[in-house]
């Protein structure tokens, strides 16, 4: 079937909507179009060198790589064009017609109506191109994919209209022209000064020659940035803005990173790293599919976006870039995950990014607050992945505790620095949420003796707890566990006093009434306020591990808790006081449900539960006989 001259299609839903945001809203830092467009020109140059590496012929088809800027005041008009790769007719409909990649819905959901916010996501999301039409009422593409003939070139345009036109036409050079019609309020974009400036702001460090007319479309162009790699130059000429500025070109993050590495290796290997922390995680953090990983060069020639062979993947947020002298220029993703010195540079790679967290908790710890509330969870996932760091990562942790009411993380220093007289081990308690462990019954009695007490309530914190063992010579131990013995810990002094009446007796009862719910029944220490909770022993999964594993369908082997009752509770000296009968199973029933609902489980039988307890609000002398 051949393909007409010129066709007119409708863009993809989201890109339309996209465009209409574009047009009316993003106003707010719009000179970021710029930045984006040279940066994809820069890629496409980069590309071309890699593809040159297997077939010299299409490099040696035309001029070098460059990028060219071209305006004109009179016609407001503003030019890119880059000498790279090209597109093919095909590559131009797929890659300016849709957004290929996920998140476009996060995207949308993340918009905010703040003009200035909103146009902060551009790039975030991989719609940099779509950012021309912040300042242009007319876009025009002209691409010809190096090594096709001339008469093969495409043109794409639109107006941002909901639907776009292409056309085959007849380009001389390969590479990529993107015109735009500029709107009459952004004609300032159509000047040599400005446009001087925002290059030298937006990129300097692009590595290829970034060429403008200073007259427009006349005379000779001059070349306004550097040109050179910013990472192969001495720390000691950059400054902070430099890497912020490059930060912004390899993350397409309009922000600023929170830190970040530069460090040259000589020896037996040879390579460079530039490795940058931001400060917000991107919409796919948690896709561990997603691409991710170092902008890869080896002897400054550009090789791959996303090498994520050296970094695990708990570090998948990081950064930057790696430069190599010694890995082979025709390096592939399989020669990668084979190569015995990649394997050693992602280890030394790896203590670098972790020695950067470390230095940015001692230094700067509001900065480091914000990284964890972005990338926290993430982190915890290199406690079960990488046992070889475990000792670096350690110190790193940050939990939610009863101080403050979780409402700063704490780390494990901290936590140390305030253990109680007689207090040996490092006490946690895990829940599915931070209201709900707020909240436990659990905590009772280490709060009547001043015992700090972590709250781990986000979904890997069960999986988490499997890899702490210990922390500094201190057990890491679970306070919904087993017998808790709190006697060698110092008491406070407004801790109440144990009260109560010994009801040894009462126990076996209540066991006999619930059964084959629970491994037994006995006099508790935990609480001081609540009436019951339910205790596992040490070698069972917990309740939060036990819905998450049921949650993926896999079922685990039925266990059984402890109920744990507390002797001074006026529900348990009631209880107590009943003979058997309807009315002692009734409260017994409704105490291990209560406990149940506690640690945030539903009772088997809520309706069961719904009559035992109107029964006793309604009859509260004999509780009815449900």
């Amino acid at each position: 079937m051949t393909m007409p001259a010129t066709e007119t299609r409708g863009f993809q839903a989201e890109v339309s909507r996209l465009l209409q945001l574009m047009i009316h809203s993003m106003y707010s830092h719009r000179e970021i179009f710029l930045r984006e467009l040279i940066s994809n020109a820069s890629d496409a140059c980069d590309r071309l060198r890699f593809a040159a590496l297997a077939d010299p012929a299409l490099a040696a088809d035309g001029t070098g790589p460059e990028i060219r800027i071209d305006f004109d005041s009179k016609e407001r008009t503003l030019t890119v064009t880059d000498t790279g790769i090209g597109m093919t007719r095909d590559e131009a409909a797929e890659h300016l017609g849709t957004i290929a990649r996920s998140g476009t819905a996060e995207f949308f959901a993340r918009l905010t109506g703040d003009q200035q916010k909103d146009s902060t996501l551009i790039g975030q999301f991989g719609v940099g191109f779509y950012s021309a039409f912040i300042v242009a009422e007319r876009v025009e593409v002209l691409s010809r994919r190096a090594g096709l003939p001339a008469d093969a070139a495409v043109c794409w345009s639109s107006r941002g209209d909901g639907e776009f036109t292409l056309a085959t036409v007849t380009r001389a050079e390969r590479g990529t022209s993107v015109r735009l019609w500029l709107r009459e309020d952004a004609a300032e974009f159509a000047d040599a000064f400005r446009l001087r400036g925002l290059i030298r702001r937006f990129s300097d460090h692009i590595a290829f020659p970034v060429l403008l007319r200073p007259d427009g479309g006349k005379g000779e162009y001059d070349r306004v940035n550097q040109a050179q790699a910013l990472w192969t130059r001495p720390r000691s000429e950059l400054t902070d803005d430099d890497y912020r500025q490059f930060y912004r070109h390899i993350a397409h993050d309009p922000g600023e990173p929170l830190a970040w590495s530069h460090h040259q290796v000589e020896g037996r290997r040879e390579y460079t790293t530039l490795l940058y922390v931001p400060a917000s995680a991107p919409f796919d953090l948690y896709n561990r599919e997603s691409p991710r990983g170092l902008k890869l060069y080896v002897r400054r020639v550009f090789i791959m976006d996303d090498a994520e062979q050296f970094l695990p993947l708990y570090l998948r947020f990081i950064k930057g870039v790696i430069d190599s002298s010694d890995l082979p220029l025709n390096v592939s993703r399989e020669l990668l995950q084979q190569d015995a010195d990649v394997q050693a540079i992602r280890g030394a790679v790896t203590r670098r990014v972790v020695d950067l967290l470390a230095r940015l908790a001692a230094g700067e710890a509001d900065k480091y607050q914000t990284f964890w509330k972005e990338f926290g969870n993430v982190l915890k996932e290199g406690l079960v992945e990488d046992p070889g760091n475990r000792e670096r990562l350690l110190p790193l942790l940050r939990f939610a505790s009863t101080v403050d009411d979780g409402a700063v993380p704490q780390g494990l220093a901290d936590y140390l620095a305030r253990l109680r007289p007689g207090q040996k081990d490092i006490c946690y308690l895990l829940a599915d949420s931070l209201a709900a462990a707020r909240g436990s019954p659990q905590l009772e009695g280490l709060r009547a003796r001043g015992v700090e007490v972590l709250l781990l309530h986000e979904r890997i914190d069960p999986w988490l707890v499997m890899h702490l063992d210990e922390y500094e010579g201190h057990r890491f131990v679970d306070i919904a566990r087993g017998e808790l013995r709190l006697d060698d810990i110092a008491a406070t002094e407004s801790a109440p006093a144990q009260a109560g009446t010994v009801i040894e007796s009462l126990w076996p009862r209540v066991a006999a009434r619930l059964g084959d719910r629970v491994a037994g029944v006995r006099a508790s220490t935990r609480l001081a306020e609540s009436a019951a909770c339910l205790v596992r022993d040490h070698a069972d999964p917990g309740p939060q591990l036990q819905r998450l594993l049921e949650a993926a369908g896999q079922k685990l082997p039925p266990t059984r808790p402890w109920l744990e009752l507390n002797p001074a509770h006026p529900l348990v000296i009631r209880l107590n006081l009943l003979p058997d009968g309807d009315s002692f199973d009734s409260l017994a029933a409704l105490l291990a449900d209560q406990a149940l609902i506690a640690e945030g489980a539903a009772p088997a039988d809520p309706a069961a539960f719904v009559q035992r307890l109107n029964a006793w609000l309604l009859d509260p002398r004999m509780g009815g006989g449900a």
